[in-house]
């Protein structure tokens, strides 16, 4: 059966026909059919109507095999794509709130209990159901902010049979309709397990944690947390690249609290994406973007930690490639990507297009769809992940980072009422 979403509004696609707001491909007016999960065309509604005899057919109708959904002007934007998250954990972190605004270092939270090592004791604690619960609710709320396709770190572990867990569990999570696709990385290396030594630990990670995510078979990337009081730049060098050797794609955490070499490193070794890049030096950008390095920007983070928004306008300015997502974790416990973009457009002044293509044809490019199509992007012969929004212009996605600008989301084809 086809699905033939009639008479959208204002599409911004990023599509390859030139602009991103092609009106003559794709304005106003136009019908999206889509069949097997995909976009099979996109033609003018007049035609559609005419070629598939609907001239009869109310909104939510039937006819010759046909759905047919009316949309009535409402803008379309593609599906949207979230580079960077925590997604499966246990425990609750809000006690830091208070430590932060007492003035209490991230580190020193760390020191006293709290920090990833309180959450890696309270998700090993977890039982497997409570797990895929709270995997399962965030995915819900993720999609009705309008995401269709997310990566998902491990790191709650910190030793081999939790890090595996977490990424079965990720992998059951995956296979769910109705729930945004999963890209699952492997971060053994976000922290030093208490007890070890950070030598000891990144040894166990190369000779034990590394061959057994690889014979899983699960995750497609690693990441490491290259950070000074995290692990070094020597020894993220070291993770990196048995990783890559082991045939898995490269992230990394860089530059959060300081400029610690971390987008040197990035560059260096030519990795997907380098995330936070808060700290990083504009030279280093540079020498990122020629190696191909993506820069994933995480606004939720400066938000919720009280710090200091990066400098966009210069990274804009220089057209480096970057994507905006949400790091969901204990710390930032949002995963809408349009308040995301929200705080891009409102707080930094950015274009409201180039926050919207961060989180979507850019996150595309760091973060694969499952099936091998494209996605990130509304074209023919890609996957059909669009949202619809709540009136006739696209601009609207940035603004409501307190609700969902979408009235529904078409998820591998099937329509998702919000």
């Amino acid at each position: 059966m086809r699905t033939i979403y009639l008479n959208a509004g204002r599409m911004a696609h990023f599509g390859s026909t030139g602009s991103v707001l092609d009106e003559q491909t794709y304005g106003p007016g136009k019908a999206i059919i889509v069949k097997n999960g995909l976009i099979e065309a996109i033609k003018s509604s007049e035609e559609v109507v005419s070629e598939w005899g609907l001239s009869t057919v109310r909104n939510n109708g039937f006819n010759k095999d046909v759905s047919v959904f009316d949309l009535e002007g409402q803008s379309i934007v593609p599906g949207l794509i979230d580079g960077h998250t925590h997604l499966i954990w246990a425990g609750d972190r809000s006690r830091e709130v208070s430590w932060r605004r007492e003035g209490k270092t991230y580190a020193e939270i760390a020191s006293m209990g709290g920090g990833i090592q309180y959450t890696v004791r309270e998700t090993r604690d977890a039982t497997d159901d409570a797990l895929v619960k709270l995997g399962y609710q965030r995915l819900r709320g993720a999609l009705r902010s309008g995401t269709t396709h997310l990566e998902a770190k491990s790191g709650y572990g910190l030793d081999t049979a939790s890090e595996l867990r977490l990424l079965r569990l990720a992998e059951q999570l995956n296979g769910i309709d109705h729930l945004p696709t999963i890209d699952p990385t492997w971060m053994g290396a976000h922290d030093v397990p208490s007890g070890a030594t950070a030598t000891d630990y990144v040894e166990s990670l190369l000779s034990e944690q590394l061959p057994a995510v690889v014979d899983q078979g699960i995750a497609r990337s690693a990441d490491v947390f290259c950070e000074p009081g995290w692990f070094t730049v020597e020894q993220s060098e070291d993770v990196l690249k048995a990783s890559r050797n082991a045939n898995l794609d490269l992230r990394m955490h860089v530059d959060e609290f300081v400029d610690g070499g971390g987008g040197d490193l990035a560059a260096a070794l030519g990795v997907t994406t380098a995330d936070h890049a808060y700290h990083t030096s504009m030279e280093t950008r540079l020498r990122m973007d020629s190696a191909g390095v993506n820069a994933g920007f995480l606004p939720g983070t400066p938000y919720a930690m009280g710090d200091e928004w990066p400098d966009m306008d210069a990274i804009v300015e220089h057209d480096l490639r970057f994507t905006l997502a949400s790091d969901f974790n204990p710390n930032c416990r949002t995963m809408s990507l349009p308040f995301m973009a929200s705080l891009m457009v409102q707080r930094c002044g950015m274009h409201p297009l180039v926050a919207l293509a961060a989180i979507t044809v850019n996150a595309a490019k760091t973060t694969p769809h499952p099936s091998g199509a494209s996605h990130g992007t509304i074209v023919e012969g890609g996957v059909a992940n669009f949202n619809i929004v709540d009136g006739p212009n696209w601009e609207a996605v940035t603004l409501s980072p307190s609700d969902t600008p979408f009235s529904g989301t078409v998820l591998n084809g099937q329509y998702i009422a919000h």
